[in-house]
C-alpha cells in the first residue's frame, strides 16, 4: 500500500547508522511512524526537527513490517524558536501530547487542524497561557473535558474572586485564567500552577488508569517554568 500526506514530524529516534524511526500526525492517516532511510545525511538530518510540517510517501511493502517513509519539507516551523529555548520544550512536549493520547492510523482531522493552531498561539505574547488552554482543548477533542467552569466553587479574599474545586479530604485552588479565559494579567505562578492542575488531572485520570508514564518532555518543560 503507498500513500500520499502531509503531516507533522511529532517524535524521531535512531534505527540505525543511517536511518530514523520517525512518528508523524498527518491530515488524512492520522497518527503514523515509518522508517527514512539516510535520515542522518547532512541533507536531510537538518530539517528532520519536531514540530515541522512535511510530505509525505509512505510505502508499506508487506503489512506485518513497518513503512518506509520518504519526505520533502513543507515548512520549517521548528527553526523559528531556536533562540527561544522555552518555546522548543514546549514545542517538544506538545508534541509528545499528540504522540501519547493519539491511536495510530486513525484519521482525525481536527487533531491536526489543532496542532497546526498550536504554532499559532506559540507566537502570541502570552503563550504559556495560550498552551495551557491548548492542552484543555486537546483533551477535549480525545474525550476528556475538565469542564472546569461546571466544577469550581468560589469565594471572595482580599476583594478577589478565588476559585477551587474541593473533595471530602481536599481543598484545591484553581489558576483564575483556566475559568476566565478572557483575563489579562496573569502572573507566572498562576500560569505554573495551572500547567500543574492539568498535569495532575492528565496523571490521575489518563495515564495512571492505562499504566503510562508522563512525557519526559512535559516535565522538562514544567521544570524550566519553575
Amino acid at each position: 500500500m503507498i500513500w500520499d500526506d502531509k503531516g507533522f514530524l511529532i517524535s524521531k529516534f535512531r534505527y540505525n547508522e543511517n536511518s530514523i524511526i520517525a512518528d508523524f500526525f498527518t491530515l488524512h492517516h492520522g497518527r503514523c511512524s515509518g522508517i527514512i532511510f539516510g535520515a542522518t545525511s547532512n541533507k536531510i538530518k537538518g530539517y528532520l526537527q519536531i514540530g515541522n510540517l512535511f510530505q509525505l510517501n509512505c510505502n508499506f511493502k508487506n503489512e506485518s513490517k513497518i513503512a518506509s517513509l520518504k519526505l520533502e519539507i513543507i515548512d520549517a516551523i521548528t527553526p523559528l524558536f531556536f533562540n527561544h529555548r522555552k518555546k522548543l520544550h514546549c514545542i517538544s512536549s506538545a508534541m509528545s501530547m499528540i504522540k501519547l493520547l493519539t491511536a495510530e492510523n486513525q484519521q482525525n482531522e481536527k487533531i491536526y487542524e489543532i496542532i497546526s493552531k498550536f504554532f499559532r498561539k506559540l507566537k502570541n505574547e502570552d503563550w504559556i497561557k495560550s498552551y495551557i488552554l491548548w492542552e484543555l482543548d486537546l483533551l477535549k477533542l480525545l474525550g476528556y473535558d475538565l469542564n472546569l467552569k461546571k466544577i469550581v466553587n468560589k469565594e471572595n479574599i482580599n476583594n478577589k474572586t478565588k476559585y477551587f474545586v474541593e473533595s471530602l479530604t481536599d481543598k484545591k485552588f484553581v489558576p483564575s485564567f483556566l475559568v476566565e479565559t478572557d483575563s489579562k494579567q496573569i502572573e507566572s505562578n498562576e500560569l505554573l500552577n495551572g500547567l500543574i492542575l492539568v498535569s495532575n488531572y492528565l496523571e490521575k485520570n489518563i495515564l495512571k488508569p492505562n499504566n503510562i508514564n508522563p512525557p519526559s518532555q512535559r516535565n522538562d518543560f514544567i521544570n524550566l517554568l519553575k
